[in-house]
């Protein structure tokens, strides 16, 4: 898995710099500059998993188990529908609802964690996701029909 993330990563990266990666002056980072960053992050993280299984570091690379036990498969089916329904959302709904939305379902149905936990995480990760990439970095994000709502907010704010 850590080698095909680890080409999936490289070709983000080649596909990303094709756009300004760096600091454009008045506007902030370059269209390709969060996507070829997290990339080379996860390049990165993608070699030291495969050195490590390599070099038979981890208890995962000496291991003669399944990757994926079939009690597992369930849950990853789930998520996987889960996601896609978020991802198809986002031009509806926008991101600022299809995250919390998917983070409510992720935390309280599928980690089963409370539902203080579940409501702060999901309301807490499109506020501050809000503030940075649209007030600090001026990154619009796409919001749907919800749009109108966050007038006050460019008012108030920009």
């Amino acid at each position: 898995m850590a080698l095909v993330l680890g080409v999936l990563s490289a070709y983000l990266m080649v596909k990303s710099a094709e756009l300004p990666i760096g600091w454009i002056p008045d506007e902030g980072p370059g269209g390709g500059a969060f996507p070829f960053w997290l990339s080379a992050g996860m390049l990165a993280c993608c070699v030291c998993i495969t050195l490590r299984w390599l070099l038979r570091q981890s208890s995962a690379s000496r291991s003669a188990e399944p990757y994926v036990i079939p009690a597992a498969r369930a849950t990853i089916m789930a998520v996987i529908v889960a996601l896609t329904l978020m991802i198809g959302s986002i031009h509806i709904i926008g991101i600022y609802f299809a995250i919390p939305l998917f983070l409510l379902y992720y935390v309280r149905i599928v980690g089963r964690h409370s539902w203080l936990l579940s409501l702060g995480v999901s309301v807490s990760a499109p506020v501050i996701s809000f503030f940075f990439f649209e007030i600090a970095l001026l990154i619009t994000l796409p919001k749907g029909y919800s749009e109108p709502l966050f007038y006050p907010l460019y008012d108030i704010f920009l």
